[in-house]
């Protein structure tokens, strides 16, 4: 797999609102602030009830893929915003960093009831989701492709992608942010299915929803959106594929590995989820 040194920052903001457009409006200020613009937005009332998700994405000066630069993003954009939001502690496990401002107070003067704030940076990755570089930022966007459902045109279940990230930490918690982190970049509509704690880790597996394409051409799309290296060689079976990444040695915090796979669905097994998983055209 081609290296790519590009660095991509990612903010997602959970926002108290009445609907997807008034999270998108409150968000109105740190997007033009930032110079950035909004990959993504998402009801996690399930979660956090009455809140909302908005992920802004913003071009990254710095560029590659070790520890060093990837944290060195992050620092930099956290004191851009301030002094109080510099001194958050920054995890990192390449190809990812990231840090969690879990301040009410602080993000409230970014944006209006906002709750928390993630910001993270991926290396070797495209944009979490196309856009043309006019489209209104603050608006959402009418074009996105409709979730796909769970039967196809012939009425046949869709195969379903499943993301399982396993965290270096200590709480529950603390893994469902970077697992969600991964998740957002293959979904815009993540499932929590499940947490496994095995000390030091908490395994955190998704349902990310139906997928187009053969079981291998979905997980090697997925692979390829991931980005990094050292993933293992693809595994097919009749009902399923899978690949994973590991990282060696176990970090003290952090992503240690992701699994992804892609399983035929169970005909007798109803769902009414909706995602706009399609890495068929993907890598």
């Amino acid at each position: 797999m081609a290296e790519n040194t590009e660095i991509e920052l990612l903010i997602t903001v959970v926002v108290g609102a009445d609907d997807e457009r008034s999270a998108r409006a409150a968000c109105r200020g740190l997007v033009q602030r930032i110079g950035g613009r909004i990959v993504a937005s998402g009801d996690c009332s399930d979660e956090e009830p009455g809140c909302w998700s908005v992920t802004i994405s913003r071009a990254c000066a710095e560029t590659g893929q070790h520890v060093a630069g990837l944290s060195r993003a992050v620092r930099n954009f956290l004191r851009e915003l301030g002094p109080d939001y510099a001194r958050h502690r920054v995890s990192c496990e390449p190809p990812t960093a990231w840090t969690v401002v879990d301040h009410p107070d602080l993000v409230a003067d970014l944006v209006d009831d906002g709750e928390r704030l993630l910001v993270e940076v991926w290396a070797g990755g495209s944009i979490l989701l196309s856009r043309s570089d006019d489209a209104d930022p603050d608006e959402p966007d009418e074009q996105i492709t409709p979730g796909l459902s769970d039967l196809d045109e012939l009425g046949n279940p869709r195969p379903r992608l499943h993301l399982r990230v396993d965290v270096v930490t200590e709480r529950r918690a603390g893994a469902e942010w970077p697992a969600r982190a991964v998740a957002s970049r293959l979904s815009r509509a993540a499932t929590i299915l499940e947490y496994t704690v095995d000390p030091p880790l908490v395994q955190v597996s998704m349902d990310l929803g139906p997928a187009l394409g053969d079981l291998a051409e979905i997980v090697l799309g997925a692979v390829s959106t991931l980005g990094g290296s050292g993933w293992s060689r693809l595994q097919v079976d009749e009902r399923r594929a899978v690949a994973r990444w590991s990282a060696a040695p176990l970090p003290p915090s952090g992503v240690a590995g992701i699994e992804v796979s892609a399983t035929d669905a169970d005909p007798n097994g109803p769902s009414s989820r909706k995602s706009t998983v399609d890495t068929s055209d993907r890598g």
